[in-house]
């Protein structure tokens, strides 16, 4: 029996530091398709050399200088980034006049409640505990498991923010209690022209209805023009303060902006050069990609842009193109954006676009986002004429369909196949086939399997347009093809997924889930290895004699 232990105790300890190896090597790999399969460190490996060759930098032009030395090149890339975070001081257009979606009172007020233990847990559960350590040496995977032991100073930190509306500048990471709240009434004030971060609304829609805009103006042999702008240094650029004023008009009250303000205002960077995180600076405008706020900020301080398209329409100074399907109701669509890809779509007049420029313009000096020109462009619709005059006007270049958009074809005709081929050649280059080498040699070379998550919705845009018919008659192959595998099961709730069945464990059993100690404990928490061969360990508050 003793053998038989040590033997069983060497295995956990090998499984163990196997375990941490290919922790280790996905983390630096910075690589996540890996959730339960083959471990492959040697593909791991792979991937890390080839982040440090891609992102190794032995000189560097900066304003036409160039720069060899390892630290000038750290020096001039911080400088860089310096300025590009400094807000200039000038003139800001004023949005008194502008009239947004608001969110209603209460809404206000939940946003302003105090933080409570599960909103906190549940927060930090929801991100990925599986990207690589910060600076402090700690991943979100620890906090994640040593939530007991650390709670309390988490909920202390969390209740002087409430009370004091800041706290350590050293801690302001990412805030995703706040984002969780957020986003619950994000759609409230978010215009239907948007489709990025609103929850039920999706990419498929924006390039949908771009090309039933298209379908609509060949149909009736109407010219018209649409218009791509690219937004320059989108989350870089945005002003603080104004953005803090939009959000006034949508409804949200001072303490929220408050919260906010300190959230985005005490952000501190630094620079990773050839693998060596560099300089340690404050900035006064923009938002930090990454952080789970920044998203729904962005797209409240694009809805000005929408609003002012909106108006342009209306007032007549932009056309837009009428969609009526059947005998419903007519649909005007002047423009869609999907966080910093902005299309617009007019009649082929030389005074609509003039019009367009002044918008831009205008939004440029109140939001601080600068349209790039040298990445835009308008794309004809039917014969029109003199358009390399109106791109003049606005000042880009004339493209041409069939374009992309969001990455799907745009324009392209029903019948013409090959207008699918880049969509096609990127799944390809997805789905290619590594080296057998690149695998585990016990598992013969099987690509990695993983578990899936498909839910059967119908999948209708915010202006009524639907998938394609050839889609959805493909939607049983998929049940067909798919293997679902719940691996280690670190990923997924015991009582409240959907993993054993068709409902959950909560719903299937009511009275234990009352009964429950850990009611958001996972699929391994509740896998006990100790019990023989491995057994479910359930957990009550009470006895069932009690």
């Amino acid at each position: 029996m003793e053998e038989l232990a040590c033997k069983k105790e060497a295995k956990e300890g090998y499984a163990k530091w196997v375990d941490l190896e290919e922790t280790h090597s996905r983390q630096v790999s910075r690589e996540l398709w890996l959730k339960a399969g083959d471990r492959n460190t040697g593909y791991f490996h792979r991937m890390a050399s080839a982040h440090r060759r891609v992102n190794h930098m032995d000189r560097i032009k900066i304003n036409g200088i160039r720069l060899t030395e390892e630290r000038e090149i750290k020096e001039g890339v911080v400088n860089a980034f310096q300025q590009q975070f400094s807000e200039s001081s000038g003139w800001r257009a004023d949005i008194g006049s502008l009239h947004f979606n608001q969110i209603c009172l209460q809404e206000a007020e939940m946003l302003e409640l105090p933080f409570t233990e599960g909103e906190v847990q549940a927060a930090l559960m929801e991100m990925n505990g599986d990207k690589a350590p910060g600076p402090d040496g700690f991943s979100l995977f620890f906090w994640q498991r040593c939530w007991d032991f650390v709670k309390e100073e988490i909920l202390q930190m969390f209740k002087e923010f409430y009370d004091r509306n800041s706290f350590l500048k050293s801690l302001n990471n990412t805030f995703l209690v706040l984002a969780n709240r957020l986003k619950k009434v994000i759609g409230k004030v978010i215009s239907p022209d948007q489709n990025a971060f609103v929850t039920g609304r999706q990419i498929l829609d924006a390039s949908l209805i771009a090309n039933e805009v298209i379908d609509a103006w060949n149909k009736r042999g109407e010219n018209g023009l649409i218009c791509k702008l690219d937004i320059e240094k989108a989350y870089d650029s945005i002003n603080w303060q104004f953005l803090l004023k939009v959000m006034e008009k949508m409804g949200f009250d001072s303490k929220w902006l408050r919260w906010i303000w300190w959230c985005i205002s005490t952000a501190k960077f630094s620079v990773m050069v050839n693998g060596a995180p560099v300089g340690f600076f404050s900035s006064s405008k923009g938002l930090r990609q990454g952080d789970p706020l920044s998203p729904y900020l962005f797209v409240m301080g694009m809805e000005v842009l929408s609003v002012l398209i909106r108006r342009a329409m209306e007032g007549g100074f932009i056309s837009g193109c009428k969609i009526q399907r059947g005998r419903g109701r007519a649909v005007h669509v002047a423009h869609l954006l999907f966080a910093d890809d902005t299309i617009v779509f007019c009649e082929a007049k030389k005074e609509y676009l003039m019009n367009l420029s002044w918008i831009l313009f205008w939004f440029e000096a109140a939001l601080g986002l600068r349209i790039n020109l040298v990445k835009s462009e308008i794309i004809p619709v039917g014969e029109v004429e003199e358009v390399d005059e109106m791109a003049v006007e606005l000042g880009c270049r004339v493209g041409q369909l069939p374009a992309v958009y969001l990455g799907l074809p745009l324009g392209v005709p029903n019948k013409v196949v090959h207008g699918w081929d880049g969509v096609e050649e990127k799944v390809r280059r997805r789905l290619a086939l590594w080296k057998r080498g690149s695998l585990e040699a016990s598992a013969g070379g099987k690509v990695w399997s993983r578990g899936l998550r498909l839910e059967d919705q119908k999948v209708v845009g915010a202006f009524g347009v639907g998938v394609w018919k050839e889609i959805l008659k493909e939607a049983g192959w998929r049940w067909e093809n798919v293997v679902f595998k719940v691996g280690k099961g670190n990923k997924i709730r015991f009582w409240t997924d959907t993993w054993c069945g068709d409902i959950a464990l909560s719903q299937r059993f009511s009275h234990l889930y009352i009964l429950a100690a850990h009611r958001n404990a996972s699929v391994e928490d509740m896998w006990d290895q100790n019990v023989g061969e491995g057994g479910w360990n359930l957990r009550f508050i009470r006895d069932f004699n009690d």
